[in-house]
């Protein structure tokens, strides 16, 4: 069990970690007041956590120690949904709707979509 809390601390800190570069890239390289780091990094988190269960179910291939270094650790410590509602909030006090639906609906429906291409990407190999 303590492993598995190692694994899981030390995959939250390497996600964090990215998250925090991504999103720091992201903003430098788009100048927008759209939170387009935090969408981004909850997408790829979306399709990295789809590869790793589907990996996971497929013939065992991710160990039970892994999947949580990955998914609970890594995919939790990068994909920021308190900082989406926290971005959620600023959109609609200084932006208004529009940019708080665009947000809301492409975080939405590109992360479900992102876990879905995930889930399927084992297929390809």
């Amino acid at each position: 069990m303590l492993r598995t809390v190692l694994l899981v601390g030390l995959g939250g800190f390497l996600g964090s970690i990215s998250r925090f570069l991504a999103e720091q890239g992201l903003h430098r390289y788009f100048d927008t007041v759209f939170p387009i780091g935090t969408m981004t990094v909850n997408i790829v988190g979306s399709f990295i956590i789809g590869i790793v269960y589907a990996v996971a179910e497929r013939d065992n291939l991710v160990s039970p120690e892994m999947r949580m270094f990955l998914a609970v650790g890594f995919c939790g410590g990068f994909t920021t949904f308190s900082s989406f509602a926290f971005d959620n909030l600023n959109l609609l006090k200084d932006s208004g709707f529009l940019y708080l639906s665009l947000y809301v609906t492409g975080s939405v429906f590109l992360g479900l979509l992102a876990v879905y291409f995930g889930t399927q990407v084992h297929k390809l190999f």
